[in-house]
This record gives C-alpha cells, structure tokens and sequence, in this order.
C-alpha cells in the first residue's frame, strides 16, 4: 500500500520537530515522493549526514516496501 504524504511527514516530523518540510508527489502515484526538510540541526552538517539523518526516519517504511522512492533536499535555514 503507498504511503500518503502525511504519513511521510510525520515520519521525517519525529526526527526533526521543528523542520520546515515539504512532501511533493513526483509522478502522481503515491509511491514516489520528494521531501525538502529544513532544519536547524543540519547546521555544520555535510549534506550526506544531513541526508542520512532523515534517511533513519524513514529507514524502517523503505525496507518494509511501504515506501517505495524518497528523493531528499536537505539544508539549514538561510
């Protein structure tokens, strides 16, 4: 079953509360997904930490299958 983009939001949410973040559908078929996550906390962070940070959110949703496809834009606030 395709994951919804709250689902993926709140899973991103528990990591990083207080991320701006913005869950985009890439083709319309609820099982590829784009999230821009900004946070704080990605302060001194190379991006490949900052991605594998959010990575660990969903970590579990990816290797069950239930999310299929999660392109990741991560930064810190300007």
């Amino acid at each position: 079953m395709a994951m919804q983009a709250h689902e993926i939001e709140q899973l991103i949410r528990a990591g990083f509360p207080d991320a701006k973040i913005t869950i985009t559908d890439l083709a319309g078929d609820g099982n590829h997904w784009a999230a821009e996550v900004v946070d704080a906390s990605f302060q001194g962070m190379s991006r490949i930490q900052q991605q594998r940070a959010v990575n660990a959110t969903v970590k579990a949703d990816i290797d069950s299958g239930k999310l299929h496809a999660l392109a990741l834009t991560t930064k810190a606030p300007d």
